[in-house]
């Protein structure tokens, strides 16, 4: 077999004619590379597909026939390496495409995992597993600018954030949005959950440092948690009346009550909100954990942490955030 060198010298030197008219397939085309220092010849097949890229075929040939076996001749393709066939970057993104909007469709109910049934799951689940068989960004490590931004939490498996998505458990609170905002250049990510209430919302945020451990995997150190202040949100609308078993309550009497009710919560509002907001810190082992990115691309990111828990996140402002 030629060496290194050899091929260079093909580079520099013209290839050797043959007497030899190679005879040509519609589909099927040979050349040969015929090297000035060895016995050795390569020849080179290039097979062509309707709407398919060229696989190059490369195949050793002995110095008494110099195209080897047709096709049809038996022993034809021994010892060929062929280019795996790959369909069109359109089509593959397509398929993509496709199945992204069918696993954010799952999501729908499901109250960001915590409402899913066993069923849903185990469909969101396959749909991740094929997504994740199609990963354009098999070293999400290596590609921060992807990672860099805000990311919406749009389902979970994990139960330890089961408590918090429940209403029950936050009475006359919900939780409107959690984030993770990851900043590539301070390797620094930001957890955030934003709470509203009736007249005031706040957030509980905790940052928290990352190293890079491998190609898809880094570790996380949590270092500080802010507990925001209070920030008054819009005023109650007092509808005129409601409708209750078919008979309209004219409400106008309750107006009265209701407005200084909230002038007063109002003013608790305001003097809450006027103080800084609440900061701990994290001194404790069990505040590291490790996140492994399966699947990465412009606006969806799957994870997965401790105790196999999965975490799919949108990028703020993408359109699947709005299906």
């Amino acid at each position: 077999m030629a060496s290194i060198t050899s091929f260079n010298q093909f580079l520099s030197n013209p290839v050797h004619k043959t007497s030899q008219k190679p005879q040509l397939n519609p589909k099927i085309s040979n050349c040969s590379l015929n090297f000035p220092d060895s016995r050795a010849k390569i020849a080179i097949s290039v097979q062509e597909s309707p709407q398919r890229r060229l696989n190059f075929v490369t195949r050793a040939v002995p110095d008494d026939d110099e195209w080897g076996p047709e096709p049809s001749e038996p022993g034809y393709g021994a010892g060929i390496a062929v280019a795996v066939e790959e369909p069109p970057k359109e089509e593959a993104t397509a398929e993509i495409d496709a199945l992204k909007k069918r696993l954010v469709d799952a999501f729908y109910g499901t109250n960001r995992g915590l409402s899913a049934t066993s069923e849903t799951r185990a469909e969101i689940v396959e749909l991740i597993t094929q997504l994740e068989a199609k990963n354009p960004t098999p070293a999400p490590t290596e590609a921060l600018t992807l990672l860099n931004g805000k990311w919406i939490l749009a389902y979970t498996s994990f139960i330890g954030l089961f408590p918090l998505l429940s209403r029950g458990t936050l009475p006359l609170l919900k939780v409107e949005e959690i984030s993770q905002t990851i900043d590539s250049g301070n390797f620094s990510v930001e957890n955030s959950v934003l709470f509203s209430g009736p007249l005031a919302s706040t957030s509980i945020t905790t940052s928290a440092k990352f190293e890079i451990r491998s190609p898809k995997r880094v570790q996380i150190k949590f270092e500080e948690g802010i507990i925001g202040t209070p920030q008054l949100t819009d005023s109650i609308e007092v509808p005129e009346n409601v409708e209750i078993l078919g008979q309209k309550v004219d409400l106008a009497p309750f107006k009265g009550i209701l407005t200084s009710v909230q002038d007063t919560a109002s003013s608790v509002a305001k003097s809450i909100s006027s103080q800084p907001p609440f900061k701990f810190s994290f001194s404790n082992r069990n505040a590291e954990s490790w996140l492994l990115t399966t699947y990465l691309d412009h606006e969806l990111r799957i994870s997965r942490g401790d105790g196999g828990s999965i975490f799919v996140l949108i990028k703020e402002g993408s359109p699947l955030l709005n299906p």
